[in-house]
């Protein structure tokens, strides 16, 4: 999920229309107020923040974020009519990731949005798939900003379930690799344990995938 604030209209209306058309779930605020609602609701992937805002400005609200820890590292990219060296200095020092003047082209940003959100699922020892986050240096889990609590199996099947995003794990090679060799169960216990996780997962829970007949695996 990618949220905008950005009190245009056209321009947030032409941004949301652009990033559904290319397969990317987004929703657009024209007010602070109601971002901040959304936010208490769900943690985006991404943040599209424009500058100049009614009620609060956008650099006020990326000092907030920031501070948050659950969104100490979100992504964000600034979105603002001003072109000042000074400007886009205050915006990348305050925590922001990237940044674009308006006017800017669709194709340019789609291109930084996702080479942004590539960087940051590969970066350090937190990985992100919609609303989860896994941290293992940090040993947590996060829904829409809210913590986890998992076993140690749990959380170790769901690591590497990240770290493998989108490729199938058959039950042995969960097994092998959260159990060990010395496991003699049977591969059942998987089962049960996914089944577990995904309760424990609530709105992130569906992320888990069943392949019948083989395995488990992580999509979004």
């Amino acid at each position: 999920m990618i949220y905008l604030l950005e009190d245009d209209g056209s321009i947030r209306d032409f941004v949301i229309y652009t990033l559904r058309s290319q397969g990317m779930e987004a929703r657009g605020f024209a007010l602070p107020s109601a971002f901040w609602t959304a936010m208490e609701e769900e943690t985006p992937a991404l943040v599209l923040l424009d500058i100049m805002l009614p009620e609060e400005d956008g650099l006020s609200i990326l000092k907030k974020l920031r501070s948050r820890t659950a969104t100490a590292r979100l992504p964000i990219i600034l979105l603002t009519a001003k072109n000042t060296e000074y400007d886009k200095v205050l915006g990348l020092d305050g925590g922001a990731d990237d940044y674009m003047a308006k006017p800017f082209g669709m194709m340019e940003l789609l291109s930084r949005i996702r080479a942004l959100l590539r960087r940051t699922e590969q970066e350090g020892d937190e990985y992100r798939c919609g609303c989860l986050s896994v941290d293992s240096v940090r040993h947590s889990v996060q829904v829409e900003g809210k913590g986890v609590t998992l076993t140690q199996k749990e959380f170790e099947m769901l690591f590497l379930l990240m770290k493998n995003r989108g490729q199938v794990l058959s039950r042995e090679q969960l097994i092998e690799n959260v159990w060990g060799y010395a496991f003699t169960g049977e591969t059942r216990t998987v089962d049960v344990h996914v089944r577990t996780l995904r309760q424990k997962l609530g709105a992130a829970g569906k992320y888990v995938e069943t392949v019948r007949g083989y395995g488990y695996k992580l999509g979004e």
